[in-house]
C-alpha cells in the first residue's frame, strides 16, 4: 500500500518549506522542498495541489499495462501495445516521436524493453529520436527504456544527453552513437514521406557535423556509417528508411481516426508516420480515450495508422495525464499566463529539475532581456532555448514584451510563452501548435532571434554546446540548436563567464567572489557554432555572461559592457583564456546599476544601451 505525508515547515509569505514523505511497499522516499513564489505567486491551497499532483505521479509514474486492449469490440487495428511490439523486426529502423516530457510513446517504450527481454527479440535495432527523449536515468517511461544491450545497436538523436542508458552502450562500445541537427533530422523524416532521402543545408558548415572539417555524424568510436556528407557548399543529411513510426495522440475514433485535439505538442508525428508508410512500414499510435467522429479535426487518418493501442495512462505532457490535460498547453489556450508559469517553476523546483537561480543569474537574466530589447524588433518571431535563456524569457514576460513578439519552439508551438524545465517544447497559451518540420521551414523565412546557452567561446567566437566531456556520458549534441542559428539573424548566447564560480551581489554592485573554470578558452572542445561563417553570412552575434557583455566583430570578441564592481583585468582577462578585444575605455560601457539590483529596472524598445 502506498501512503503519503506531507508536512508544511514553514508558509510565511512568498515562501513554502517543507517535508514529503512516500511510502511505497518497504520503500520510502524522503524529499526536502524550499520553493520562493515568483510574480503571480501561486497560493497555499494550489501549492498543496501541485504537491499532491507530483506525489502521485511520483507513486504511479512506472505504472502500465502493456496487454491492456479495450473491452468493447473494435476495429482488428486496435491491439495492445504488447501485440504491437510483437510486430517490429529484428533490424528495423524505429522512430519514436515527442520531445523532453511532452507526448511520450511510454507504452510502446515498456513493450518492446518486455518482449526483447522475455524472448530476445527485436534484435539490432536502429533507433531514432529528432528531439530529446530521456529521463537523465531517473525518470521511467522514456526512450531510456530500449536501451538495453542488443536491443538498439545504433542510435540517431539531435539531443542525446538525457538518454543515459542508451550513451552507456555507446560508451561501452554497444552501440554507434551519431547526431545530427534537429531541423535537417525533421526535414529528412518529411522528406521519406516523399520518397526522398537526402536533404541539403547550409546548417553545421564549418562545424564538426561538416565532414570537410569535422567528424560529420558519428560520435562514438565504432560508429561506422556517415549520415552527413560534403555537397558543394551544402551538407547532405540523411537518415536510414524508416520502417516504424512510434508516437503518442490524445485521441482516435472507433475507426482509428487519430486526433492531435488538447494536445501540448505535435512534433513529428504526421511526418515519421507518412515516412513509415512510404517505406512499407509501420504506424503505432498511442492514444487515451476513444471520441466522436469529427472529419475537421483528423490529424492522421486511419488509413494512414497500422495499430492504434488504447493506453489509459496516456501523458499529455510530463506529470500530466491526457484524460485531466492542462488547458494551459493546449492551441488557443487564454490562462492568466503568470500563474501558469508560477505554477510551473514551482513543480520543477520541486522536482529539483531545473537549478536553483542565484540573485546574480536573475541580473544576468535582466542583461540578456536589455540586449535583447536593444537589437531586434518589437514585432520579431524568437526562438528559446533551454537555461538561462529561460530566464530572459521570464524577464520579457514579467515586463509585458511577449506581447509584441512572436515566442516560438522548435517542436511546434506558435506565440505564447514557452514552457519551462520539464515542460520544455509546449508553451502557455500558443496560438497554434505546428509540426516541428513546419517549424523549421517557418524559421528559414522567418526567424528574427534566438537565445541560446553555451559549454565553451573561444578566440574565434566559436561555440561548443554539444559536448560536455570526453565520455559518451557527457555528450549533449547539437538539438535544434544549429539548424536555428542558421536561420536567426540575431543571436543571443546565454551563460555564465565561468564554471563553479562564486559572485555576489553587493548593493548595486558585483563582486566575484571565488573564480571558478574558465568557459572562454583558446579553442573549444567541439566547434557547434561557427563564429566566422555566421560574421560572413550578417549575422549579429551576443555573448550575454553574468560578468559582462561580448559581441562578435571582425577583429574578434570584442567586450562591449561590464557589470558594475567587476574589474576588466582582475576579474574577466585573467579568468579567460580566449583573447578578449578590449575597445578604448569611452567603447566599454558599465552596465545599468537597474540591472544588478532590479530596483527600477524596465525595458523599452527606444533605449539604446545597456
Amino acid at each position: 500500500m502506498n501512503k503519503q505525508l506531507f508536512a508544511i515547515a514553514d508558509i510565511s509569505p512568498g515562501r513554502l518549506v517543507g517535508i514529503f514523505a512516500i511510502t511505497h511497499g518497504t520503500g520510502l522516499l524522503l524529499r526536502y522542498f524550499e520553493v520562493e513564489s515568483d510574480r503571480g505567486a501561486v497560493n497555499l491551497l494550489d501549492r498543496a495541489k501541485l504537491l499532491a499532483h507530483i506525489l502521485r505521479w511520483r507513486l504511479t509514474w512506472d505504472r502500465r499495462d502493456t496487454s491492456y486492449v479495450a473491452p468493447e469490440p473494435l476495429p482488428d487495428k486496435f491491439k495492445s501495445a504488447r501485440a504491437a511490439a510483437d510486430m517490429i523486426a529484428d533490424g528495423a529502423c524505429v522512430i519514436s516521436c515527442g520531445i523532453s516530457g511532452n507526448a511520450r510513446c511510454s507504452i510502446f517504450f515498456w513493450a518492446v524493453r518486455e518482449r526483447y527481454e522475455q524472448s530476445g527479440y527485436p534484435r539490432g535495432l536502429t533507433w531514432i529520436s529528432v528531439g530529446g527523449q530521456g529521463g537523465r536515468g531517473r525518470a521511467p517511461g522514456t526512450v531510456e527504456e530500449v536501451g538495453v544491450d542488443g536491443l538498439v545497436t545504433r542510435y540517431i538523436a539531435g539531443h542525446t544527453e538525457t538518454a543515459k542508458s542508451l550513451l552507456r552502450l555507446a560508451d561501452a562500445g554497444r552501440l554507434e552513437l551519431h547526431t545530427l541537427p534537429q531541423g535537417e533530422m525533421a526535414h529528412v523524416v518529411e522528406a521519406q514521406g516523399r520518397g526522398e532521402y537526402v536533404v541539403c543545408s547550409r546548417t553545421g558548415i564549418g562545424t564538426f557535423l561538416d565532414p570537410r572539417v569535422g567528424r560529420g555524424s558519428p560520435v562514438s568510436e565504432n560508429a561506422a556509417a556517415q549520415f552527413a556528407r560534403a555537397d558543394g557548399e551544402e551538407i547532405a543529411y540523411s537518415l536510414p528508411p524508416i520502417d516504424v513510426a512510434l508516437m503518442s495522440a490524445p485521441y482516435a475514433d472507433r475507426d482509428g481516426n487519430i486526433y492531435f485535439r488538447n494536445a501540448a505538442t505535435i512534433t513529428e508525428n504526421v511526418e515519421a508516420a507518412h515516412a513509415a508508410r512510404r517505406n512499407g512500414g509501420l504506424v503505432f499510435v498511442s492514444v487515451s480515450a476513444l471520441i466522436e467522429h469529427d472529419e475537421a479535426a483528423i490529424g492522421l487518418r486511419a488509413d494512414e495508422v497500422d495499430v492504434v493501442v488504447i493506453n489509459p495512462r496516456n501523458e499529455q505532457t510530463g506529470s500530466v495525464a491526457q484524460h485531466r490535460h492542462w488547458p494551459m498547453f493546449t492551441a488557443g489556450a487564454t490562462v492568466n499566463e503568470h500563474e501558469a508559469i508560477s505554477r510551473l517553476r514551482f513543480i520543477n523546483k520541486t522536482l529539483g529539475i531545473t537549478p536553483r537561480r542565484s540573485p546574480v543569474d536573475y541580473a544576468l537574466a535582466r542583461l540578456g532581456a536589455r540586449v535583447f530589447t536593444d537589437n531586434v524588433a518589437a514585432d520579431a518571431t524568437v526562438n528559446i532555448g533551454v537555461g538561462l535563456g529561460e530566464e530572459v524569457c521570464r524577464v520579457l514576460c514579467e515586463h509585458g514584451a511577449h506581447e509584441k513578439i512572436t515566442f516560438t519552439t522548435e517542436s511546434g508551438p506558435v506565440g505564447g510563452i514557452p514552457a519551462p524545465g520539464i515542460f520544455f517544447g509546449a508553451a502557455i497559451n500558443p496560438r497554434r501548435l505546428e509540426s516541428s518540420a513546419w517549424m523549421f521551414h517557418h524559421y528559414h523565412e522567418h526567424l528574427d532571434a534566438t537565445m541560446l546557452g553555451f559549454l565553451q567561446i573561444d578566440s574565434a567566437g566559436n561555440l561548443n554546446l554539444s559536448k560536455r566531456g570526453p565520455r559518451m556520458l557527457d555528450y549533449v549534441g547539437p538539438g535544434g540548436a544549429s539548424s536555428i542559428i542558421e536561420s536567426a539573424s540575431t543571436v543571443l548566447f546565454i551563460g555564465k563567464w565561468m564554471q563553479g564560480s562564486k559572485v555576489s551581489i553587493d548593493g548595486e554592485r558585483l563582486r566575484l567572489d571565488e573564480p571558478g573554470k574558465p568557459k572562454l578558452v583558446e579553442q573549444v572542445d567541439e566547434v557547434t557554432f561557427n563564429g566566422g561563417v555566421a560574421l560572413a553570412r550578417g549575422k549579429k552575434v551576443f555573448y550575454v555572461t553574468d560578468l559582462a557583455l561580448l559581441e562578435l566583430t571582425d577583429a574578434g570578441l570584442t567586450l562591449r559592457a561590464v557589470m558594475p564592481g567587476i574589474d576588466i583585468e582582475r576579474d574577466l582577462l585573467a579568468n579567460s583564456r580566449a583573447r578578449i578585444v578590449v575597445p578604448g575605455d569611452a567603447a566599454v560601457r558599465t552596465v545599468q546599476a537597474s540591472i544588478v539590483s532590479g530596483k527600477g529596472f524596465h525595458l523599452d524598445w527606444a533605449e539604446s544601451s545597456v
